[in-house]
């Protein structure tokens, strides 16, 4: 199951499959940064082995006696949603994940558990609980979320998440997502989430006017060359380059092969995911918010044909900045 505390809503339950099989694409993302192998590799464990074999009365008794209720109610993440109502599920997330931080403690010698600071309240029930039992030594460590000037959790794209997983987010949208971040916020994430040196970051961020554009590619290049390697990193530039600049190249931009070339606007945009429906299609259309080969659609009852595909692919474009190659 899972749920998190800090978010809107409550996240999906999950069956135990896709539990196991989001444990290994996790592994997958993070051993890029960790080293799994050998004696002293890092252990990736999956919380749900004790969780669902928990009895409810045994661990009321002996975990849920330990916490107060009250204590509880003060903490920021439950203040946020006394008002619209708690229920005793999201109530009970505090012990679920203290009780995930005394099993590590104890199996594995985990003394420190790190999170974004949104966590906090829920580490330290970890170590407060871990204190009852008898023992002083673990910590809790959070980290500064990346946020939006409005206070939003920034990875938010026009199709929904930003995902580390090249299938769900390719490269090439990963580096566009940090390529169009506000101004305001590059210095925030040069600083958190590459490795140039802060002389760098201090004087990357302080470029005036249209010359902070400079950082912001340097941000998405580096970013994206460390969740998925230099080489796309540079095929990412490049795509960027060749729409944006007019040098460069288109190889590497999102691409989708279409069996024929004559299919209506509509169904164009639904296959490349600028719209989950033909309705939504329509209002992009009706918006001005559609283009075709850098001409704007206005016919919602166009249809492509071979002279849209002129040199073998055609560009559609969602806004100023979300290209998508039809190549036949």
């Amino acid at each position: 199951m899972e749920t998190h505390l800090g978010k809107t809503d409550m996240r999906k339950m999950m069956t135990r499959e896709e539990i196991n099989h989001n444990v290994e694409c996790f592994k997958k993302q993070m051993a890029k940064f960790l080293n799994f192998e050998g004696e002293n590799g890092a252990i990736i464990v999956n919380n749900a082995d004790w969780l669902l074999n928990l009895n409810f009365i045994e661990f009321m008794r002996d975990i849920g006696s330990l916490f107060s209720v009250n204590k509880m109610l003060s903490a920021e993440c439950y203040k946020q949603r006394m008002e619209r109502g708690l229920t005793f599920f999201e109530l009970g997330y505090m012990l679920m994940q203290s009780y995930d931080f005394l099993k590590l403690y104890e199996e594995y010698g985990c003394k420190l558990q790190l999170g974004g600071n949104d966590q906090w309240s829920n580490i330290l029930g970890g170590v407060d609980l871990i204190r009852r039992i008898g023992h002083s030594d673990s910590f809790g460590l959070t980290f500064k979320l990346l946020t939006t000037k409005e206070g939003k959790k920034m990875g938010k794209t026009e199709k929904g998440a930003l995902w580390l997983d090249p299938q769900k987010t390719s490269p090439y949208e990963f580096y566009q997502y940090w390529r169009n971040i506000a101004d305001e916020d590059v210095k925030t994430v040069l600083s958190l989430i590459t490795f140039l040196p802060m002389d760098e970051v201090n004087r990357l961020s302080s470029l005036p006017g249209e010359q902070i554009n400079e950082a912001k590619k340097k941000a998405a290049f580096e970013i994206t060359k460390l969740i998925h390697s230099e080489e796309e990193a540079l095929k990412a530039e490049e795509a960027s380059n060749a729409l944006f600049e007019g040098n460069g190249s288109l190889e590497h931009m999102p691409t989708t092969k279409v069996e024929t070339t004559k299919l209506s606007i509509l169904d164009a945009m639904i296959l490349v995911g600028f719209a989950p429906s033909k309705g939504q299609a329509r209002t992009l259309i009706l918006q001005g918010g559609i283009t075709l080969n850098d001409e704007k659609v206005t016919d919602i009852t166009y249809m492509l044909s071979d002279t849209d595909f002129k040199e073998g692919y055609a560009i559609l474009k969602k806004g100023k900045k979300v290209f998508h190659k039809l190549e036949k």
